[in-house]
């Protein structure tokens, strides 16, 4: 496990190259810092820090014409009496700290057994980590023979031992790979993968590694369940339904509120007839504007509360067959729904399984003076009994109102009916009316988090909605064919159609022949053609063809064309999470896909499609852990203010984030530190950004004053690593060195002893006191050093990533130093020495997450030279995020997988 934790880090040790990088023989930046001024600005350091990148100078070692050889006479004459002076006496025959005995490595890198202890001993070295700070100091000249020994070397060993072991990735679809895929196929957005078990992370985080990735009977049994289930939703059998419509102005809908107001007022005045001073108190009550959903008649003026209970269904529109006009009149009474209000429209127990529910809403915002725009959110629902309730958001993103009361316009959502979930179980059991109701309805909220009113005048709803008959999912699958009446013929042509998509290569005639069998033999007892070919096509999706990714190999008719095709399903793989598509498939078959232009052009078509915002999503929530956030549960009295509205922002900012650095292709160094963002008004209300209005994520400037800019400082990877009540310094520091500069501490000794609170004297001390008071113990030193002022240079920020300048009443002291006595100076002075001394490193993290991902399967010390000239490259052509994923496709690791 130890070896294997050092391989994980395998690309952070090029960063101290000599000669190969252009270092000067004085050891690295962090042991000899530039006598320069700091530049004055975070984006200008990230320039001069570019400019004394080593990588911007790495060439290749190996030039492919002679076998290379171990320099082991120049580890005897010159290495070996470094060691020995400096190392032995801690490492050696007499002591052996750390399991490490030095003296006995073997030098040979290229064909030893030692190389993981070999890049722990350059990491100790170039970090100036070793020797320890009681030990004879070593030179610069000697610290420099030692790198530039062991970075040469490692460099060579990794490129030889690539060349001779055998790499693959073959593995399964992931679920999130399974369901994008399905619903690139059949063509519908359905969450198809729902009910599949989710995958296990590797080691690395990711969920799309082959390590991972097997199958077992059960799992297989479910993939074959959930093909069927898919090709169901897509095939239709039969007529087309009939549609039933609801139609509802909110003059009709408002008529039994205004009724029950008016009935009110009629109360009070004959309760309090001769009492006039409470009568006028309680009929301005009365009349007074709701704080909740209202009903107002813009011609009087007249207010009553939208009210609404389950029982009685008394609530519940008929539907009918007639069909709405388009343009209904307008009405002179709108609901006004406020901010985190609701409109609630019953439409009985008559909405079918299947098909689609189109919702359409005339609506308006209330006022134009207001220059806050408020979002309308659509969500399904029911209510049976008093401890019997659901309601889901549905239709996709809530819609922005920009309509003005004088031009309300209309707003549409489609349901997919098969994907709701649940619905009311009593359906078709009780009776419209009877406890528990079966009846449903869909509910309108106003989803803005400032004061911004909805109002709306008419509701239109319509089920069984199709735009075609047979539907497109249907038409794509059952081709148009003059053979139609011929079944077997007919089969053929679908089969033919279909299987090349699935499988992601041409097909053999053989492969065909042996599915029509199927067909064959299961047609007598199916009622139809489109039945027995769904329970084909079914194996078709629930073949290793489909679900595993592995090579287009001696099956496929078109053998020659294998690599472009396997390249295709890769890189598709890797941008979309999903299968090739038309275009792709066709360049495979042409032999084109190699190409390095066709390629190039490739890539930047499929980044520049709405499918690589699924990269963006994957990658990042596996690259940086945030299934934490997922699950993070913060204390609601410490932070009454942490609401779902914020946690959904703070799981959206780091993707939407990642997907703007990669359409823009803009520097990796923007997630080290970055003079904008990307948020909505809930998340700009809790950076106290201003000005920033609406649930729809944008681009936001950051000025120094937000003491914002980059991932380090965004709230929900600031919580994530946090105890829901305090900020937890030792996550945070472990989550930097893991998931950004990809040197992972090793796991905690037995028996850590922990921090005792109900010592009155620990009690006392500031976070950073007892983290340092920890830190004195013999068993807790030697891994906190390195842990711990990374994770202190965030104290500024609070369990929720708030900026905080004080905790108890005493100032927040975020000051640090590193196992190196680098000082850090809370976040700002964190980000100057990422982007002073650990850019390379920061670079070369990025690129090994990338890789590991885009190849899925973890990294060996084989992979290490692709991996640095990869990483070199990227810093030679400016750092662009799209670039790196340029390189990686084109590099020789992804092409020979």
């Amino acid at each position: 496990m130890r070896a294997r934790r050092i391989l994980c880090c395998l690309t952070l040790f090029c960063l101290f190259t000599t000669v190969s990088f252009g270092q000067p023989p004085g050891g690295s930046r962090e042991t000899q810092p530039l006598e320069a001024p700091i530049p004055s600005t975070l984006e200008k350091l990230k320039e001069s820090g570019r400019l004394h990148s080593r990588l911007r100078s790495f060439a290749p070692r190996l030039n492919g014409q002679e076998k290379p050889q171990p320099k082991l006479a120049e580890f005897e004459t010159h290495i070996k009496p470094v060691l020995s002076n400096f190392c032995v006496d801690c490492h050696g025959p007499d002591s052996e700290e750390g399991n490490l005995r030095i003296d006995t490595l073997n030098p040979d890198l290229l064909h030893g057994k030692d190389v993981a202890w070999w890049l722990e001993v350059l990491a100790a070295v170039s970090k100036g980590e070793m020797p320890p700070e009681d030990g004879e100091e070593l030179s610069d000249h000697d610290r420099a023979l030692l790198v530039e020994w062991l970075t040469s070397e490692i460099q060579t060993a990794s490129t030889v031992r690539r060349a001779e072991q055998v790499h693959s990735s073959f593995r399964r679809l992931t679920r999130y790979e399974t369901n994008y895929a399905l619903q690139d196929l059949l063509g519908l957005p359905y969450d198809f993968a729902r009910d599949l078990p989710p995958d296990p992370s590797s080691e690395d985080g990711f969920q799309n590694s082959s390590e991972t990735l097997s199958m077992s009977a059960i799992q297989f049994a479910a993939y074959r369940e959930l093909s069927s289930n898919a090709l169901q939703k897509a095939i239709v059998h039969g007529e087309k339904p009939t549609p039933i419509y609801w139609d509802i102005s909110m003059q009709d809908a408002a008529a039994i509120d205004f009724r029950k107001q008016d009935q009110q007022i009629k109360n009070l005045e004959k309760q309090f007839k001769d009492d006039p001073e409470p009568l006028a108190k309680r009929l301005k009550n009365a009349r007074a504007t709701p704080r909740d959903t209202y009903y107002l008649d813009l011609t009087s003026g007249q207010t009553a509360s939208e009210e609404w209970a389950y029982y009685g269904a008394q609530y519940a529109r008929k539907p009918t067959d007639k069909m709405p006009t388009d343009s209904p009149a307008e009405s002179n009474v709108v609901a006004v729904i406020p901010p985190r209000k609701r409109l609630i429209v019953e439409l009985g127990d008559t909405i079918p399984e299947e098909g689609t529910l189109r919702v359409r809403v005339r609506a308006a915002r209330k006022s134009v003076e207001n220059p806050r725009l408020p979002s309308l959110r659509l969500e399904f629902g029911w209510q049976a009994s008093n401890d019997s309730y659901a309601a889901v958001h549905v239709g996709g993103p809530d819609k922005i109102i920009e309509a003005t009361p004088d031009h309300p316009q209309f707003y549409e959502w489609e349901v997919p009916l098969s994907e709701v979930q649940p619905r009311n179980s009593v359906r078709h059991i009780n009776k419209l009316g009877d406890l528990p109701s079966p009846s449903e309805f869909i509910k309108l909220v106003n989803s803005s988090i400032s004061a911004a009113d909805v109002q709306i005048d008419h509701v239109s709803v319509s089920a069984n909605v199709y735009k075609q008959w047979p539907p497109a999912s249907h038409s794509r699958i059952f081709i148009e064919s003059e053979n139609k009446s011929d079944e077997s013929v007919y089969a053929r042509e679908v089969l033919a159609n279909f299987m090349p998509q699935a499988w992601r290569r041409e097909i053999t005639d053989a492969e065909i022949a042996q599915k029509l069998k199927l067909f064959t033999t299961i047609r007598p007892q199916c009622d139809d053609f489109e039945q027995a070919m769904t329970e084909v096509l079914a194996t078709v999706l629930s073949s290793p063809q489909f679900l595993y990714v592995s090579h287009a190999g001696a099956l496929a008719s078109d053998a020659q064309n294998a690599p472009n095709y396997n390249l295709a399903t890769r890189l598709a793989i890797f941008l979309w999470c999903s299968i090739p598509d038309a275009e792709l498939l066709k360049l495979a078959s042409e032999g084109k896909l190699g190409d390095p232009a066709v390629l190039n052009a490739q890539v930047d078509r499929m980044l520049a499609d709405p499918r690589s915002r699924r990269f963006s999503e994957q990658f990042v929530r596996q690259w940086l852990g945030m299934q934490l956030l997922d699950y993070l549960n913060v204390d609601r009295k410490t932070y009454p203010q942490f609401d779902p509205a914020l946690k959904e922002a703070m799981l959206e900012e780091p993707v939407a984030f990642f997907h703007e650095v990669l359409q823009n292709n803009h520097s990796v160094l923007d997630f080290i530190h970055a003079d904008y963002t990307l948020a909505n008004e809930r998340l700009a209300t809790h950076y106290g950004i201003n000005d920033v209005y609406g649930n729809d994520f944008r681009r936001v400037e950051l000025e120094p004053k937000h003491q914002r800019g980059g991932l380090l400082t965004q709230a929900g990877l600031l919580a994530m690593n946090s105890d829901g009540k305090d900020s937890h310094p030792l996550k945070r520091g472990i989550w930097v060195l893991k998931s950004l500069l990809n040197d992972p501490p090793p796991p905690p000794p037995a028996a850590v002893p922990i921090i005792d609170l109900a010592d009155p004297e620990i009690a006392k001390l500031t976070l950073k006191q007892r983290i340092e008071n920890h830190r004195d113990q013999a068993a807790c030193k030697s891994c906190h050093a390195k842990i711990d002022p990374w994770g202190i240079a965030f104290e500024n920020f609070d369990a929720v990533g708030r900026w905080r300048t004080q905790v108890g009443g005493k100032p927040v002291d975020a000051s640090s130093l590193l196992f190196n006595k680098q000082e850090l100076n809370g976040i700002d002075g964190l980000k100057r020495f990422l982007l002073e001394d650990r850019q390379d490193q920061f670079t070369q993290a990025i690129v090994h997450k990338l890789t590991t991902y885009g190849l899925g399967r973890p990294l060996n010390f084989g992979d290490r030279a692709s991996v640095d000239q990869i990483a070199a490259e990227l810093r030679q052509k400016g750092d662009g995020l799209a670039t790196a994923i340029k390189l990686i496709v084109a590099s020789d690791l992804f092409q020979s997988e």
